[in-house]
């Protein structure tokens, strides 16, 4: 069921669900379009599997969260999501937080790790962006270009609803936008201490597999990474039943034992 909380004077759409109260927390950070709706029942069933509690939100702008301010979003959007998610972990006294991101999700449970390191257990990082890509870019270009021609944004009204229009434009006008093309948050990765499982698909239209091994190859961590044939940018939807054992054989190895 959804509810509301105040962080920073901002209301957040969340579904926290704590089924065992001495146990970690998996939090599902959603996409550059997402919402909760949108994760479906795959967070219960991986909280459910691991014996976790689970926290899935809508951050700020998107679904039934308030709408974005007036401001236009800057290049470190990323880096200002992954402090407003410690402060929403701190608002639910979520002290032991498994991290799920996807895409734009992922990019945030990358810098969230690296920056509060006593909070997060473990990432799980799917289709995660950590720098501009020329895909990444022509992706986006026909994603314009449906949102104008077809009925995608009828089909993100549905999550959105009047904010539509404003979740689109703030993920392509900032991606596309020239003074973004040298963005990068790779400087996080280094100081990434706990576990990291890295997702993605070989036929991922909106990224490379250089993401892929940037992480693994420069987290200060263990690092592992699940390589999906035939699968796009959407792994945990296209391929779920793989990805769910996989993240809870990581989950239960790696996240739940004790740290020394």
């Amino acid at each position: 069921m959804t509810q509301h909380t105040v962080v920073n004077g901002i209301k957040i759409a969340i579904n926290h669900v704590v089924q065992h109260v001495a146990r970690p927390t998996v939090v599902f950070l959603h996409d550059s379009l997402g919402c909760i709706q949108l994760w479906r029942d795959f967070p219960l069933q991986l909280a459910t599997a691991t014996n976790c509690n689970f926290l899935v939100y809508d951050r700020h702008g998107y679904g039934a969260s308030d709408p974005f301010g007036p401001e236009p979003r800057d290049s470190g959007y990323l880096e200002k999501e992954a402090d407003f998610l410690d402060a929403l972990l701190a608002q639910l006294n979520i002290k032991q937080a498994i991290l799920f991101g996807h895409s734009d999700g992922g990019s945030i449970a990358v810098i969230a790790a690296a920056k509060y390191p006593a909070r997060i257990r473990a990432v799980t990082s799917e289709a995660a962006h950590l720098f501009v890509e020329e895909i990444t870019l022509n992706c986006i270009r026909d994603a314009v270009t449906a949102y104008e021609q077809t009925a995608l944004k009828r089909r993100l009204e549905r999550y959105h609803g009047t904010k539509t229009d404003a979740v689109f434009w703030a993920w392509a006008g900032t991606w596309l936008n020239e003074a973004y093309r040298n963005r990068s948050i790779e400087h996080f990765v280094p100081h990434i201490t706990c576990p990291v499982l890295v997702i993605q698909g070989v036929d991922d239209e909106f990224g490379s597999m250089r993401h892929v091994t940037a992480i693994t190859n420069h987290t200060a961590g263990h690092t592992e990474s699940m390589i999906l044939e035939n699968t796009g940018h959407n792994p945990h939807r296209e391929t779920p039943e793989l990805v769910l054992r996989r993240c809870v054989s990581f989950i239960e190895e790696h996240a739940l034992r004790e740290r020394p």
